[in-house]
């Protein structure tokens, strides 16, 4: 395994961070990727951090909490880098940088088809919540179907 280099995206990770999600298939026509990003850069409770090997963007992970709560999102690999550990080492990273801001707890959602995700994440230790989760599209739209 090759170590990785991780640190807080900058400028000009976006477009590469952003083919590297469409790449792993995390991104969906009602979430854009881009104000996503934005949104996370613009406070100090969230982040984008990028695993580097070499000069090349192998890894991402979209962390934040809510002073209680830990939650990632976009956690990405890239496909042909798979099997190098790089998917622990960016989810550590995420749990370290949420245990620098005093969170104890991190939580998750994957889409209950994506088997080799929720594998990945049970062999982290995760377990299943006990907890339902519920959603309300606050601008009206119906939920779409996947």
């Amino acid at each position: 395994m090759s170590a990785l280099r991780i640190d807080a995206i900058n400028d000009a990770d976006v477009e590469p961070v952003v083919a590297l999600w469409q790449r792993c298939g995390l991104t969906r026509p009602w979430n854009d990727p881009h104000a996503d990003i934005a949104l996370a850069r613009r406070r100090d409770n969230s982040t984008v951090l990028v695993g580097r090997d070499g000069g090349a963007i192998v890894s991402t992970v979209m962390v934040g909490h809510d002073g209680h709560r830990g939650w990632v999102y976009y956690v990405a690999v890239d496909p042909d880098g798979r099997k190098r550990g790089y998917g622990r080492a960016i989810m550590a990273a995420a749990e370290d940088w949420l245990r620098a801001a005093g969170i104890s707890k991190l939580q998750l959602l994957v889409r209950r088809e994506n088997e080799q995700a929720n594998a990945f994440y049970n062999s982290l230790g995760f377990e299943l919540s006990t907890s339902v989760m519920f959603q309300k599209w606050l601008d009206g739209r119906a939920t779409p179907s996947n």
